[in-house]
């Protein structure tokens, strides 16, 4: 069976209600975006049905952005996310928000994902099954 691209992509256009008083996309809208495509990523993987088996759901332990250029509404974005490691219990993802009509680096970004048990909140091993769908990107071969 073929594996997917290890490094996903998607695009969307900047929607003018993430428009902040400084005329620019709202820094909020970045993490929502993060975790919007580390989702879409996770399912593309086939991650969400052992995750389930497991009992178990992935919890932020922490986010890091960084902002470099602005985007505005109208702005087409490709978004770009990775997994970079994958311990026992946590999984480091990172991110990439170009512009498309140029490929301009507007946004870097990572979050230290965790994994907990749901009826306990306590970490949690990744199970094996859900393990073997990532495919790590190492930081030489990362866009």
């Amino acid at each position: 069976m073929d594996q997917p691209d290890p490094i996903y992509r998607t695009e969307l256009t900047v929607p003018a209600d993430v428009i902040d008083e400084n005329g620019h996309v709202n820094n909020v809208a970045f993490v929502q975006w993060m975790q919007d495509v580390a989702t879409a990523h996770f399912d593309a993987l086939g991650g969400r049905e052992p995750m389930r088996a497991a009992g178990a759901t992935w919890v932020a332990r922490s986010h890091w952005v960084e902002y470099l250029g602005p985007a505005f509404a109208g702005d087409k974005l490709v978004i770009l996310t990775w997994i970079a490691t994958a311990k026992r219990v946590r999984s480091l993802r990172r991110y990439q928000f170009r512009r498309a009509e140029d490929d301009k680096l507007l946004v870097r970004g990572e979050t230290d994902w965790v994994l907990i048990t749901t009826a306990t909140g306590r970490p949690c091993q990744i199970p094996d099954a859900m393990r073997q769908a990532f495919t790590l990107v190492p930081p030489e071969q990362e866009p």
